[in-house]
């Protein structure tokens, strides 16, 4: 047996050709087509529950299935010996029995009896020693390791506390002790640039003097080596030079931190890389927002480092992935929504799109350079840095000492003592001065943000180029700043209001057909005014409409427009030569295409794309509920709901500035007797109390409506209860617990039944108390477990089980209703549908994702050339 498999293994190619899909199964010599038949017919049959399934029937046209139907479907025959396996990607393509079973003609045995990587190996190149085991190359830390680990972020972090405070405290005496005003402003300045300097240094001090040159090593997650490399990752990513993403600022920043970046090199992704002397970036490169290249990840226990290397006048499109030991040539590019995978390279002068990366039809598109002189960059640096030091930075850190050396009538609330705190009147201006504050800003918000962009809109021409770091470049960045508002985006998101907020910023809405839902709380842009939704479109969260295509030197503005009767899944990245036009569903994740005919009436899935059937008989089950005397009748009721979330919403976060502001208040007072403790303390308070608030809040929320499965229209008010718990509650304040088993504790106590020793990098759960997750999982940067969809007029919810020691990649998406087993592998930036069910000890990966073929796009050895850190 095993000399079969050893022959028929050799026969096998280890790496995909040029246009292959990297994660597809290798051919064998071919199989009983009727036999297939009968097998896939009998096991869809009893998955439908009908006595049979004629060979030419469509599954979702004729048989009324969805996705989720078919999830389960691939998932009973891949548990079976005799059939090879059946992944969603087959099942869209191959929509009949009798198409399916053909396809499999060619198709690779299915994984279950198939030998294992190491067992392959073995038979295959009896000379060279197996693999060992998962389990054996598992990191032994346990309990005690996990403690300390806690205990010494802890100790980081208050000591990083006590020194602000300190900092602070001397910066606002010496600036309150100012006569004038005048004086008061220029020991702003002063104190403010030496302050920011301080905070833009002390990254890279820490940096080379913990960690010296990143080398590719593996690192045991919660070792003392790990506790360094956390340190060194949380300060290089709250460095304020982050802020200046895509600016030669923010290139000088990472040259500084050992990165070999060449000359004219613009990154605008603010996910700043960590492990910077593996990043190499050639001249005239460039890297899009929302980009991730990190040179690490975290695979099964470990931080695993190593390089990324992008040549000389690369493109790195928006919304990319790109794993450890990955490279593009010099002249290539990635597109958008796409990723390369560990030991991916893209040759010289080659476009790839794709999860993985595949080569793709056509060079994409360019702006033609414009050329500028050697000192534009410098200049255009100096005036950045200018702009903050004398105008942003005494506002930020001398405005109140300002404020209170020049209002005597407010002398009072700011003397020091703590026998003001018996004072009834303490409380109560406090009180006055967070609703005068809170709510004051919010309509000046809506001023700023509805007519800044609109006015500087008006200089840039659609079509144009323009030079980087000029003037219109400035007109951009600016528009681009301003009206991107996350308060307000979650504000007026998934109600009606949301609709009137972006036609005032600008948008293109034409004739809305108003649902209620037509837009998430998670919608972006660059310039709103160029960017056009057509009527009757519903938009889920994370939707990113680019209207800015870049070269080294220059950029242009387009515009960019979504057509009538569409649906937008989550997590999309909309380009302006999207080919999408009327009537279209888009899925999660998807990748938008560029090329060939305009997708019309049809569904697209997967980087990438392909067509799938735009709806589905369970999905329309709710259209009635569109008709315009029920619409008439229902949308009035989820106005009056949802009027009533936006109150909670706004309730809930200025009682959260009111009670930090009273806390701030009073450690001031404090001051006096105790100096710099009561600040320092006041800073770990602040975040104590921002997580015990907001879980408080969340916990409130859940009580009165607990989380459950669901299928049910947007007009159920099931659904705007769920919509409720989304917008009430805040998850932003996890952020600063990434890294840390402290982040484990607040999941626990949301809800999530999550296991021991979990390691989350930045894991995000929309609904946590419908995820389970095992022992000692590892959770990347960007990944996202989803327990609901929404698509048109209908909602759906599951719960979610992630095995033990499983391990998401880098911005992976997990779908509602899926069970990943144990041990199992997620690649980067893969897409795992609704339904799915994982094997144990299976490696999977892409979007949609499927299981992986041996050695494609994995290294099969990951010690070569590596060590472990204690």
């Amino acid at each position: 047996m095993m000399a079969e498999q050893a022959e028929t293994l050799a026969r096998q190619p280890t790496s995909p050709a040029a246009g292959e899909d990297p994660l597809a199964a290798t051919a064998v010599p071919a199989r009983d087509t009727d036999t297939a038949q009968r097998i896939l017919a009998e096991v869809l049959a009893d998955v439908v529950q009908v006595e049979s399934v004629p060979p030419d029937s469509n599954f979702f046209d004729d048989l009324g299935a969805d996705s989720l139907v078919m999830a389960r479907f691939c998932a009973r025959v891949r548990q079976r010996t005799d059939v090879p396996p059946v992944s969603m990607k087959d099942v869209y393509r191959h929509p009949t029995i009798g198409a399916l079973a053909g396809s499999l003609a060619t198709a690779a045995p299915p994984r279950a009896a198939a030998p294992s990587p190491a067992e392959a190996a073995e038979a295959a190149e009896p000379a060279e020693p197996a693999e060992p085991a998962a389990s054996a190359r598992r990191p032994a830390g346990g309990r005690a390791h996990y403690v300390l680990c806690a205990a010494l972020q802890l100790l980081a972090f208050l000591g990083y506390s006590l020194v602000i405070a300190l900092v602070a405290t001397l910066g606002y005496d010496w600036i309150a002790a100012g006569s004038g005003l005048l004086d008061a402003y220029l020991r702003a300045v002063l104190f403010g640039a030496a302050a920011f300097l301080c905070l833009c240094g002390l990254p890279i001090l820490v940096k080379w003097t913990l960690i010296g040159r990143w080398k590719p090593v593996e690192i045991r997650v919660w070792s003392l080596g790990y506790v360094r490399f956390w340190l060194v990752k949380s300060l290089v990513r709250a460095d304020p030079l982050v802020l200046f993403a895509g600016s030669p600022l923010y290139t000088g920043y990472l040259r500084l931190l050992g990165a070999r970046i060449g000359p004219g090199v613009t990154v605008f992704a603010r996910s700043a890389p960590v492990c910077t002397d593996l990043l190499t970036i050639g001249a005239g490169s460039v890297v899009r927002k929302d980009a991730l290249l990190s040179c690490y990840r975290a695979h099964d226990g470990l931080i695993q480092t190593g390089p990324v290397t992008l040549g000389r006048h690369t493109t790195v499109g928006a919304a990319t992935v790109l794993d450890i030991d990955t490279s593009l040539g010099d002249g290539s590019r990635l597109a958008h929504a796409s990723s390369l995978h560990r030991g991916q390279s893209v040759p010289a002068g080659e476009h790839w799109h794709g999860s993985p990366a595949v080569p793709a039809d056509g060079d994409g598109p360019s702006v033609d350079p414009v050329p500028f002189g050697p000192l534009r960059r410098p200049l255009h640096s100096a005036l950045q840095l200018l702009t903050v030091l004398l105008l942003y930075v005494p506002l930020a850190v001398g405005g109140l000492g300002m404020l209170f050396a020049q209002a005597p009538q407010l002398a009072a609330f700011a003397r020091p003592g703590p026998t003001v705190l018996t004072a009834w009147w303490f409380y109560v201006e406090a009180l006055a001065a967070s609703v005068v504050l809170f709510f004051g800003a919010i309509p000046l918000g809506l001023l700023l943000v509805t007519t800044v962009p609109r006015l500087l809109g008006r200089a840039l021409t659609p079509g144009r180029t323009y030079p980087l770091f000029g003037f219109h470049h400035g007109v951009h960045r600016t528009i681009e700043l301003i009206s991107n508002r996350k308060f307000l985006n979650r504000l007026f998101g998934d109600s009606s209001g949301i609709v009137p907020y972006l036609r005032h910023l600008g948008y293109d809405l034409s004739r809305v057909h108003q649902t209620g839902s037509n837009f998430g709380t998670e919608v972006k842009h660059e310039i709103p005014t160029l960017s056009a939704v057509g009527t009757g479109t519903m938009v889920a969260d994370g939707l990113s409409i680019l209207t800015t295509d870049y070269s080294s030197t220059s950029f242009r503005v387009s515009r960019t427009a979504i057509g009538p009767r569409n649906f937008l899944g989550n997590r999309i990245a909309y380009p302006p030569q999207g080919r999408t036009g009327d009537n279209c569903l888009l899925a999660t994740k998807v990748m938008v295409p560029v090329d060939g005919p305009v997708r019309e009436g049809v569904g697209l899935l997967g980087s990438p794309s392909f067509e799938i059937p735009r709806s589905v008989l369970r999905d329309s089950s709710f259209d009635r509920l569109k008709a315009d005397e029920e619409l008439r009748r229902l949308l009035p009721r989820k106005n009056r709901h949802n009027v009533v979330t936006m109150g909670w919403y706004l309730l809930v976060r200025w009682l959260h500035f009111f009670l930090i502001t009273l806390l701030v208040a009073v450690a001031a007072e404090l001051h006096g007797p105790y100096g710099i403790l009561a600040l320092a303390l006041a800073n770990v308070g602040v975040l104590l109390f921002t997580a015990g608030y907001f879980v408080l809040v969340e916990r409130a929320f859940t009580a009165r409506t607990p989380l459950v499965p669901l299928f049910c229209s947007i007009y159920d008010i099931r659904f705007w209860r769920h919509e409720r718990y989304w917008k009430a509650p805040s998850e932003t304040y996890l952020r600063i617990f990434n890294g840390t088993p402290f982040k484990n504790l607040i999941w626990r106590l949301l809800g999530v039944r999550i296991g021991r020793r979990v390691f989350d990098d930045g894991c995000s759960l929309t609904e946590r108390a419908m995820a389970a997750i095992g022992d000692r999982c590892t959770l990347n940067n960007g990944t996202v477990v989803q327990c609901h969809s929404q698509e048109d007029g209908a909602f759906k919810s599951d719960r979610s089980a992630i095995g033990a020691d499983c391990t998401l990649g880098v911005g992976a998406f997990v779908h509602y209703g899926v069970t990943i087993g144990d041990g199992a592998k997620l690649a980067p930036d893969s897409f795992l549908m609704k339904g799915e069910v994982v094997p144990d000890h299976a490696d999977w990966g892409g979007n949609p994702a499927r299981p992986m073929a041996p050695g494609t796009t994995e290294e099969r050895a990951e010690g070569g050339g590596r060590r472990a850190n204690a």
